[in-house]
């Protein structure tokens, strides 16, 4: 019993996390990609079914299989992760009226774009 409960709980925690990690893909402040890879981690260990479909989905799968097995993002990836980031932090920092706000939205920002450039570049095919 103590293992069912164990796996509904990784079932659960990984589905909350994929949720995240999508939702992840449009907030600046939420953090998409360690949020899609914790959603693997737990479904590794709850639900091959869950697991196969995450790392096999169009876009999340070439996502997780670039980000895990070679520490990589392609350049369309890296370029549209940048225009999301940077589209929604502008709009978060115009509609905000506090100045630190301001400045953490722009330090978020300005390290996510750092942690892109760091990553090695995957050549298109």
């Amino acid at each position: 019993m103590g293992q069912t409960i164990i796996k509904y709980a990784c079932l659960a925690a990984g589905m909350i996390s994929l949720g995240l990690g999508i939702i992840g893909i449009f907030i600046p402040l939420l953090p998409t990609t360690p949020f899609l890879l914790l959603a693997s981690i737990c479904l590794v260990r709850s639900s091959s079914r869950m697991h196969h479909w995450l790392m096999h989905h169009p876009i999340l799968g070439r996502y997780l299989t670039d980000y895990l097995e070679h520490r990589a993002i392609r350049p369309a990836a890296r370029i549209s992760a940048l225009i999301f980031l940077w589209a929604a932090l502008l709009v978060s920092i115009i509609l905000v009226d506090k100045l630190i706000v301001r400045l953490i939205l722009t330090a978020v920002g300005l390290g996510v774009t750092v942690h892109l450039f760091c990553l090695k570049t995957i050549k298109p095919e």
